[in-house]
């Protein structure tokens, strides 16, 4: 990419570009300005987009310096001015240096209702440092709500898919702060993670909880619970079955029990990503283009700053309603760009407008417990300044599974990705 005296009149356009497989970018020396020492520089938005192009590691070559003798010196200076920019970039935080190995790093989503996660997945969820801390405050209020309608102590409280006891701790925490007695049953389905859990029960005195081995959906409580605490949710919101497994839970909730979360919304927006869609490509064959990846999206571009709402689940769900969910959401393109797929995000309502988010305008700084949800399209969709893109999307089960089926129909249609869920679906 060599960049010119003169740069696109808008930063969008700029912005196109942080998608793009760029390798190297080419500086004429006839672009530089001279400061009031004498040294060459660049413009603020040539400084600021090449600062920009740094993050996805790309090499600068300086075009059109003197030739000949003496004239190293002068060549020297612009060399300099590019690696002081280099060097003056601030360092990475902890946070940015975490997400390095996972940029634009297609993985499967977690299928943790079908297969039983590893002790390492748990480990890496734990030190999510923002996810309790807000799960803990959430239980607290709610705690706090039932002492003030005199609901008789001890409370009960059943947290589903325990894992390894991170909610357990929460809701211990909650307790004591509150200064209430609380009955906990911890439900977990996975044989190694009781183990954990047994093994933490009997070294850190949990005198309160009760550990059982088994599968939500089909255990009997022995007593209705005030509070129903659970953390099933995917990158996508409902993509780890939340939904089905909360429903089959609900029937051992108190008529005036609490589901913490009480509501979550996932959110969609379409993406330019060569990267992605190229890796998806490699495949060679139609099932990976039928499939949604948890991706750390890095060299990727949005063509609107729209992201719209698009499945939305509520618990307690009494009245039963069917999970299955179709929406049709039109975006309108503020540049002209290529469309590769859409990302997906969710935001989450713990209880008492405290939430946990990975929707951009709400998300939930230095949380890392999730990437965002890649849906790519067979072909990409060529998108003009202003146009409208009209896709559409479909959550549909059967007895043994649950899929996802998307399409778009302007501005140009698609064809149905993943009919019958037939090359990518989340096990029951």
């Amino acid at each position: 990419l060599e960049l010119t005296a003169d740069l696109p009149s808008t930063e969008r356009e700029l912005e196109r570009w942080f998608a793009e497989p760029v390798r190297a970018i080419i500086v004429p020396a006839d672009i530089f300005l001279t400061n009031k020492q004498g040294f060459p520089v660049l413009s603020k938005r040539h400084k600021a987009f090449l600062l920009q192009m740094f993050k996805y590691r790309v090499q600068v070559v300086l075009q059109g310096l003197t030739d000949g003798e003496g004239c190293e010196a002068e060549n020297d200076k612009y060399l300099h001015y590019i690696a002081r920019l280099y060097q003056g970039r601030p360092p990475l935080t902890s946070q940015e240096q975490f997400y390095l190995p996972y940029h634009d790093y297609l993985q499967a989503p977690l299928q943790p209702l079908q297969d039983d996660l590893e002790s390492q997945t748990y480990e890496t969820f734990e030190k999510d440092p923002v996810k309790y801390v807000q799960y803990e405050e959430a239980i607290l209020r709610c705690i706090q709500k039932k002492l003030a309608a005199n609901n008789p102590q001890p409370l009960s409280a059943i947290v589903v898919g325990a894992g390894r006891g991170p909610l357990v701790v929460a809701v211990r925490k909650a307790a004591e702060r509150a200064s209430a007695q609380v009955k906990i049953w911890a439900v977990e389905k996975n044989p190694n993670a009781v183990i954990t859990l047994k093994h933490r029960r009997r070294l850190e005195g949990w005198s309160n909880v009760e550990i059982v081995g088994q599968d939500m959906r089909f255990w009997d409580a022995p007593q209705l619970a005030d509070i129903l605490v659970s953390e099933l949710l995917g990158s996508f919101g409902d993509n780890e079955l939340s939904p089905e497994c909360l429903d089959g839970a609900q029937r051992f909730l108190a008529k005036d029990g609490v589901c913490i979360p009480e509501k979550y919304t996932s959110y969609l927006t379409p993406v330019t990503s060569p990267k992605l869609w190229n890796d998806v490509k490699n495949y060679t064959d139609i099932a990976h283009f039928e499939t949604a990846y948890v991706v750390k999206l890095h060299q990727a571009f949005y063509p609107t700053k729209e992201i719209k709402e698009c499945f939305t689940f509520e618990h307690p769900n009494w009245e039963e309603t069917s999970n299955d969910r179709y929406e049709e959401i039109e975006f309108t393109a503020e540049v002209e760009s290529l469309v590769h797929g859409f990302a997906g995000y969710f935001h989450c309502e713990l209880y008492d407008g405290l939430a946990v988010s990975i929707n951009p305008p709400t998300y939930s700084e230095g949380m890392f417990s999730w990437f965002p949800i890649y849906f790519p399209l067979r072909t990409p969709v060529h998108v003009r300044e202003g146009q409208t893109l009209r896709s559409h999307w479909w959550r549909c089960h059967n007895d043994r599974k649950v899929w996802y089926e998307w399409a778009i129909s302007e501005p140009s249609p698609s064809p149905l990705h993943n009919p019958g869920g037939r090359s990518y679906y989340i096990g029951k």
